[in-house]
């Protein structure tokens, strides 16, 4: 008799941290906000858009410095 240990990847409870907003592309969000499907953001993260950030709200670093990248 042998024992096998299966991993799995860590994951995080949506409810833990503070809330950071991702940059995804502009035409996606109002499909995902209404048909409920995923968008990529610029940092790889895959999410249903849920909330609409408010002015001030903090954004994810990583699609932050992406973003920045893309303009120069």
């Amino acid at each position: 008799m042998t024992t096998q240990i299966l991993e799995r990847p860590e994951t995080q409870d949506a409810d833990t941290g503070p809330e950071m907003f991702h940059y995804v592309r502009k035409e996606k969000i109002a499909e995902s906000a209404v048909m409920g499907t995923y968008v990529v953001a610029l940092c790889g993260d895959k999410f249903p858009v849920t909330k609409t950030p408010k002015p001030g709200s903090p954004v994810c670093p990583a699609c932050k410095e992406i973003y920045e990248a893309m303009q120069h």
